[in-house]
């Protein structure tokens, strides 16, 4: 507001009082909140500095358009070469080697030197700014190609969600969280350590065959905020999916939901819970008929996992609980696991599963054949309730 009407020394004074009032980093903040130069305010304070010292500053003022123009008023083709090097693909020479390369200041000066204009990175950057580009990362916003009753499919998961609530049988949502390695190795994040004392940790992440991996299987029970993490030492195969959600059951189901007569699961389409592995539905046969009452299983949509609600109800708040710590032992793990905890009051259990899980497990088509599996309607191969055997 003030500085249309102050001639150039008095904005440069005014400029470097407040550069010197914000203390350190106060020259950049100044700089980018006015448009003045850094080195203009640099200038300032030492004049601020002379003025101290009772020292007589320069009274000499610029006039009104005086100083050294502009470098893209001097080369009037500058702007236009440059935007054609940093411009998509579609812009510009198609041959040129910077299209191929990272576009840094130094890069694209060197090319414009070459091109016979004489400038360097610096003003590189400032022409950039002025051209209305600045530095971005990648945005993952693109999903790529989604199938067309995706959005029915989620209509249809709702709506058996709500029948079952109503009915009073259980709701559980299932995944795979992220296998980690177990040893001294670094995490993401940050956590609370006495000063210049941290974490030591390795430097690579060298799988340690001594401990190995941490699978963890989630379980969330959708209605009662409650989640059960069953951490596995071998592999992420069906027959694991499948017997985390029958330790759920033993351990917490059954009693939280005595009156059940019917299960819920919903599921992403991938993993070791996909709606086309065959052992996944060969070993959900063998559980139904334990526990005497059929499992429905609708999968969420391709391409869809990060709508799944353990996603975001449960790991989420499991990865900020550890974020930060080594997790030295799988017995760690597990204590983290159930340690988290959210606002909201959810309760986390969490226990160690030492069993073995062969993989390449082959389901053959009369195995296939002789399971109680019912495809609901609409859309069978997300859609199914497999059904106790009789025998």
């Amino acid at each position: 507001m003030l500085t249309p009407h102050l001639n150039e020394r008095q904005r440069r004074l005014a400029a470097a009082i407040q550069a010197r009032l914000l203390g350190h980093g106060g020259v950049t903040r100044v700089a980018e909140a006015s448009g003045l130069s850094r080195q203009a305010i640099h200038r300032g304070l030492k004049e601020l500095d002379a003025l101290d010292a009772q020292e007589q500053a320069p009274e000499r003022i610029r006039k009104a358009g005086g100083g050294r123009k502009k470098r893209s008023e001097t080369d009037p083709t500058l702007l236009r070469d440059l935007e054609a090097l940093v411009a998509p693909a579609t812009r510009g020479h198609p041959e040129s080697a910077l299209r191929w390369t990272c576009k840094s200041t130094r890069q694209l000066a060197a090319e414009l030197k070459r091109q016979g204009h004489a400038v360097s990175h610096t003003t590189v950057a400032a022409l950039l700014k002025e051209l209305g580009y600045s530095l971005q990362a990648t945005s993952r916003t693109i999903e790529g190609k989604q199938h067309p009753d995706r959005d029915a499919q989620f209509r249809y998961i709702n709506r058996k969600v709500k029948a079952f609530a109503k009915a009073g049988d259980p709701v559980i949502s299932v995944d795979t969280k992220k296998k980690e390695l177990i040893g001294r190795y670094g995490r993401k994040g940050r956590e609370f350590q006495p000063k210049g004392t941290p974490e030591k940790v390795k430097v690579h992440d060298f799988i340690d065959p001594e401990h190995g991996k941490g699978i963890p299987y989630g379980v969330y029970d959708v209605s009662r905020d409650e989640g059960w993490v069953n951490v596995g030492c071998d592999h992420d195969t069906a027959e694991f999916a499948v017997q985390s959600i029958r330790r759920w059951w033993r351990v917490m189901g059954a009693e939280a939901h005595p009156a059940a007569r019917s299960l819920l699961i919903c599921a992403d389409c991938g993993g070791s819970n996909g709606n086309r592995v065959r052992q996944w539905k060969s070993e959900l046969q063998r559980l139904a008929s334990e526990l005497g009452m059929p499992i429905t299983v609708c999968h969420l949509p391709p391409g869809t996992s990060k709508w799944n609600k353990i996603e975001h109800r449960l790991f989420s708040h499991v990865s900020m609980n550890w974020r930060g710590r080594p997790l030295v032992t799988h017995e760690v793990m597990v204590n983290l696991i159930r340690s988290t905890t959210t606002r909201s009051g959810l309760r986390v259990r969490a226990e160690l599963d030492n069993r073995r899980y062969p993989t390449k497990v082959k389901i053959s088509d009369d195995q296939m054949a002789a399971l109680h599996l019912a495809p609901h309607r609409f859309h069978g191969e997300w859609n199914y309730t497999v059904k106790p055997s009789s025998t």
